[in-house]
């Protein structure tokens, strides 16, 4: 299956690629380059990504970067130019402009990326007849809700950029039968800047932080992340249209970005930084924040009989940078 990731170079893009090619010890050898993975993206591949054989002991094997087309998702006749040419079996796309203060301070941008730029992909992959998984997020729901939302609850974005992603769902599911919608929140991984190693490097150089308590979400790893997705997919090559459609997932469980913080601290050994928490009304951010966006991840249990691993467990592994 030849896969086309948009938005490859990015903290999610990168994990997705590693895990797709099986770039672990870990990995299964069968399972290793059963896909042929090209990207999309307007800049570099961070890293010539190692691949350790196993069993090898030590040292490192350098696998190569994957080949990237450099394409602005917004240039219509660009992608357009390159769909045709590459003619993909499966299209994901992770592809965003994810900065949601940066959106609330620029819509124009913010609409072309993530809804006019997903409407491209998804109109090309009508046109080939090519199955899309999009990548959206928590925030296209207001966080009135006390329970985790499911997929099948009313989105009701409060801010710019969970507007721009709701409508990038909105054309994909309006020019498409074959899609996957993959709602997922509080992104940190090694290929990006994140919230941990903000804390990380606020924590260096400060003694004390103030951190948002009253904005609850599910902080998710993006290798756990991307290794969901290929679960997903390797139950797609067998099932097919019966798998289509919405799916939440997220680390399990729940926390304010202040126990994030008490948590990153706790696990990094960090004692001499004391956190103090504030409200979202004295952070004073130019966009607001949903203060519940907890997702149930109902149809992945569902449907594959699937839950991910708790949002502590996740964080731990990553902070080792294992």
């Amino acid at each position: 299956m030849k896969i086309l990731i948009t938005g490859i170079s990015g903290m999610l893009g990168v994990d997705l690629y590693r895990v797709l090619r099986g770039e672990s010890h870990k990995a299964p050898k069968v399972l290793r380059d059963k896909y042929e993975i090209v990207g999309l993206d307007t800049k570099d591949f961070p890293f010539p990504s190692p691949l350790r054989e196993e069993g090898s002991g030590e040292g490192e094997d350098e696998s190569p970067s994957p080949p990237i087309h450099k394409v602005d998702i917004t240039d219509f006749k660009a992608i357009k130019e390159l769909f045709s040419q590459l003619i993909p079996d499966f299209v994901i796309h992770t592809a965003a402009y994810t900065d949601v203060d940066g959106c609330e301070k620029n819509p124009d941008k913010a609409h072309k990326i993530n809804a006019a730029g997903a409407q491209n992909v998804a109109l090309l992959c009508w046109k080939l007849d090519i199955p899309l998984m999009y990548i959206s997020t928590d925030f296209v729901f207001g966080g009135e809700s006390k329970v985790p939302y499911a997929e099948f609850d009313e989105p009701c974005p409060i801010n710019v950029y969970g507007k721009s992603k709701l409508a990038g769902e909105e054309y994909v599911k309006s020019l498409l039968d074959k899609f996957f919608i993959i709602r997922t929140s509080w992104l940190y991984g090694r290929w990006g800047k994140n919230f941990v190693e903000t804390i990380l490097k606020l924590a260096r150089e400060k003694s004390e932080l103030k951190v948002v308590r009253n904005q609850v979400g599910s902080p998710t790893y993006t290798l756990d992340l991307s290794q969901q997705i290929k679960k997903l997919l390797l139950a797609y090559e067998e099932q097919k249209s019966a798998l289509y459609g919405i799916y939440h997932i997220t680390n399990s469980g729940s926390c304010s970005w202040y126990e994030f913080t008490q948590e990153i601290l706790r696990l990094a050994d960090i004692k001499d930084v004391k956190v103090v928490p504030i409200t979202s009304k004295e952070l004073a951010r130019p966009a607001a924040r949903p203060q519940f966006s907890v997702l149930n991840n109902y149809r992945l249990k569902r449907k594959l009989g699937s839950s991910m691993r708790q949002w502590k467990e996740a964080l731990k592994d990553y902070l080792k940078k294992e």
